[in-house]
């Protein structure tokens, strides 16, 4: 295969800011990212925003059953095509919008996600998936190293708050490597990481992912204050909710670590939405 920047030159890939693109040429870095992805053999692996094909490459170079890139940049396309025969047809491009498209309806399982994100849709793509994640085996995602932070984040820090919660509470979440900018095409102004999720599939919660979302909501919408106060939003008795999901009412959101989120929302699903 020729070298990514005679790919680049010759479709004229110029990293467009409007579709938050930033090229990693590097093919070590690459094959790094789809190592961390565990083993691929026999799985549909899903990119998002390919770009001129870099780890599209590594991906194709695992024992992928096939690769699913989602982009939405016609050049691209028409550059990810010289991957189709040389790949024997294990690539599958799907033109569209990563954001409109169900990645559980464009393959079917063993699925994983691999993909360097856009920053500007990393986090909304993350939600989605995360409310699908027991479709997925794995997820393998580039993020800028501040959103990773919070997706890890621990009580009573700065990072920690609703993605810290609703991210731990299904998955296993581990920080892999960092990436400088300099690693990219433009340089970004930060670093990125690269985070692996695991679905928690020994869960034994049964929160619907809409309660979650909205009881951190509320818990969180005010974070210096109290729970007793900031729960006022949901409408419900909250002195009763929190004495019976053990939590202090003078304490703050950032201070109950998930477990107890799940006990909040699990009695407030239970008990005030019946």
């Amino acid at each position: 295969m020729p070298p990514l920047r005679d790919v680049i030159d010759r479709y004229g890939l110029m990293a467009k800011k409007s579709l938050g693109q930033n090229f990693l040429l590097d093919l070590n870095l690459t094959a790094k990212i789809a190592r961390a992805a565990g083993d691929l053999a026999g799985k549909n692996v899903i990119e998002i925003g390919p770009g001129p094909g870099g780890l599209t490459r590594a991906l194709l170079e695992t024992a992928a059953a096939r690769v699913y890139a989602v982009e939405r940049d016609d050049r691209c396309i028409m550059a990810l095509q010289e991957l189709i025969a040389a790949y024997d047809g294990r690539l599958v491009i799907e033109a569209a919008d990563a954001m409109k498209v169900d990645m559980t309806a464009l393959c079917p399982p063993p699925r994983a996600i691999v993909a360097n994100l856009p920053y500007n849709i990393a986090t909304p793509l993350l939600i989605g998936w995360l409310e699908q994640i027991a479709d997925f085996d794995g997820l393998t995602l580039m993020f800028q190293r501040e959103v990773a932070e919070r997706m890890t984040g621990k009580p009573r820090t700065k990072d920690y708050g609703r993605l810290s919660i609703i991210t731990q509470w299904l998955a296993r979440v581990e920080k892999k490597f960092d990436i400088p900018p300099s690693a990219f095409t433009p340089q970004p102004k930060v670093t990125s990481t690269v985070v692996h999720l695991t679905p928690r599939r020994d869960r034994k919660d049964t929160v619907d992912f809409a309660v979650m979302e909205k009881v951190t909501a509320a818990a969180f919408g005010q974070r210096r204050k109290m729970l007793r106060q900031s729960l006022k939003t949901l409408n419900v008795d909250v002195e009763k909710l929190l004495t019976a999901a053990a939590l202090p009412p003078t304490a703050r959101a950032e201070e109950i670590d998930v477990a107890g989120f799940v006990r909040l929302a699990g009695i407030y699903q239970r008990d005030f939405l019946a």
